[in-house]
């Protein structure tokens, strides 16, 4: 799993391939579930973080459509 700063940066994401792109969803996906959880436990000293992870979220799903778009017009 890359590191929260590295999926702020769309240069770096663009870079991976369509299947690393799918296993970083699923990976941000599991690590906003936990950190759901541990709001509502009270364990999560910065509500912005979960905020930080949706957005990173929202860029990685974005460019595995953008890469899917791509592959079928060419394909």
């Amino acid at each position: 799993m890359m590191k929260l700063e590295e999926l702020q940066n769309v240069k770096k994401i663009r870079e991976l391939s369509a299947d690393q792109l799918r296993h970083e969803a699923k990976e941000l996906e599991d690590q906003l579930l936990k950190l759901r959880f541990q709001m509502v436990a009270g364990q999560v000293t910065n509500p912005n973080i979960i905020r930080a992870y949706r957005r990173s979220l929202a860029r990685v799903k974005t460019i595995i459509v953008e890469k899917d778009t791509v592959g079928a017009k060419n394909g």
